[in-house]
Parts: structure tokens; C-alpha cells; sequence
């Protein structure tokens, strides 16, 4: 294992020893915001201790794991195409921009705007698990891809998103644990209550996230989930999709 101080390291010096560092394992103490940290690279895993700074994992590739034992910044994950990104805390706004492949797994909760523009093309389908709360926005303009929020250790009264959930959204599924109906939802999203069979491709993901991070996996996969989906009578998807 490779070990970095990045106490007194500009982001840019940090970056060109990561890339240096392509098919290791890198242990990162002192982390101080460095922004960029993994950009567009593929084959490393790296346990970032401190707070990583905005784009952390952007353009991330495949075979990549990234482990931060902390809280995130904004735009974790920004076009990631592959790899996994674990937070153990929470991430600020625009977690998941515009990603085409990989997870990211959000111990606590995400800011607004989480998994706007994600997508997906074949059977490359990018996933976003929040544990906690995510914020307004969520899933905007969301072209494919999963998005699951959990809403853990909030009142079950509560849904585990904000308001606009969905805005623009014209592909994808968005899962939330529990059965509190979104504020403002916009018009041009479905909701029902998730069936058996259409739980059933995002079970394995749930089991990792709760082994991930402690939970017993009976509490995600036995649990009640609103599904929410592109309208078919939404304005936006003949914008997006051929008819």
C-alpha cells in the first residue's frame, strides 16, 4: 500500500501522483479539499481520510474504488462512467452529475440536484444509493440510471427527499424507502408503490449498501418503496426519446 500526505500538497500535485499510481492501492491522510482527487482514473483504490474536496472521483474509471471515511464535497462523482465511490458521511450538491456507469454509496445524506443528468446506454446503468436525506431536485433531467433514497434515521412521516424530485426526468428509475409522498412533485413524474418484481434488480445493490455500512439488510429490502418514473404524457420526453 502507497501512502500519501496530502496535508501540504496542492490539488494538482496530488492528482499527477495519483495518476502515477494507476493499478495500486493508496491510503490519503490529511486530506484537505483537494479538488480533482482520481480524475479519469481507472484500476486504484484509494481510503481518503479527511475531506476530499469538489469532483472528487470525476470521470472516474473502470475497476476504481474509492473509500472516503468522511463527508464529501460537491459533484462526487461528476461523469463517472465505472467504479464504486463509498462516503461514509454525507456530500454536498450535484453528487452523481451527468454519471454513465459505477455506484456511489452515501452513508448519510446528499445536497441538492443529486443524479441530475445521469445516464445510461445498454446494459451500463449508473447507480446512486443515499442513506439519509437527499435534497431538492433530486434526479433532475434524469435520462437512466437507479437512485435510491433511504431516508434513514428520519421520521418515516418524513419522504427521504426534497421538493421537485424528478424535474425533467425522462428516464430512469428514482426508489424511496418508505411510503411519504414527495413534496411538489412535478407533474411530469409517476409514482406508485413499488411491486415485488421491479424491487427485485435493486436488492443486491440494497445488501451491498447495508454491508457496506453496518445495516441489517432485512431494514432496506423488506422495506415499503415508491417508484417513481417518467410520465408517459411528459412534455419532455419527446425532447429526449424517438418515437
Amino acid at each position: 500500500m502507497r501512502v500519501i500526505d496530502a496535508a501540504d500538497l496542492h490539488f494538482s500535485a496530488l492528482g499527477e501522483q495519483l495518476r502515477a499510481l494507476s493499478g495500486e492501492t493508496v491510503k490519503l491522510q490529511h486530506c484537505l479539499g483537494q479538488r480533482y482527487i482520481a480524475a479519469g482514473i481507472k484500476n486504484i483504490q484509494i481510503d481518503i481520510f479527511g475531506v476530499p474536496g469538489n469532483a472528487l472521483g470525476a470521470y472516474l474509471g473502470e475497476g476504481s474504488r474509492i473509500t472516503v471515511h468522511g463527508n464529501a464535497q460537491d459533484a462526487t462523482g461528476d461523469t463517472m462512467s465505472g467504479g464504486t465511490i463509498e462516503i461514509h458521511g454525507s456530500t454536498g450538491d450535484a453528487c452523481g452529475y451527468g454519471m454513465r456507469g459505477g455506484a456511489i454509496l452515501v452513508q448519510g445524506n446528499a445536497g441538492y440536484r443529486a443524479g441530475i443528468h445521469m445516464k445510461e446506454y445498454g446494459e451500463t446503468c449508473p447507480k446512486l444509493v443515499i442513506g439519509g436525506r437527499a435534497g431538492d431536485f433530486l434526479g433532475e433531467y434524469q435520462a437512466g440510471g437507479i437512485i435510491v433514497a433511504l431516508g434513514l434515521g428520519q421520521p418515516a412521516e418524513e419522504a427521504p427527499v426534497g421538493r421537485f424530485c424528478g424535474t425533467g426526468m425522462h428516464g430512469g428509475k428514482i426508489f424511496l424507502r418508505g411510503e411519504a409522498i414527495p413534496k411538489e412533485l412535478p407533474l411530469q413524474v409517476a409514482m406508485r408503490k413499488a411491486e415485488p418484481a421491479e424491487l427485485a434488480p435493486i436488492i443486491p445493490l440494497l445488501e451491498e449498501f447495508a454491508g457496506r455500512f453496518g445495516i441489517a439488510p432485512e431494514k432496506l429490502t423488506q422495506a415499503p418503496y415508491l417508484l417513481l418514473t417518467p410520465n408517459s404524457n411528459n412534455p419532455y420526453q419527446s425532447l429526449y426519446v424517438p418515437f
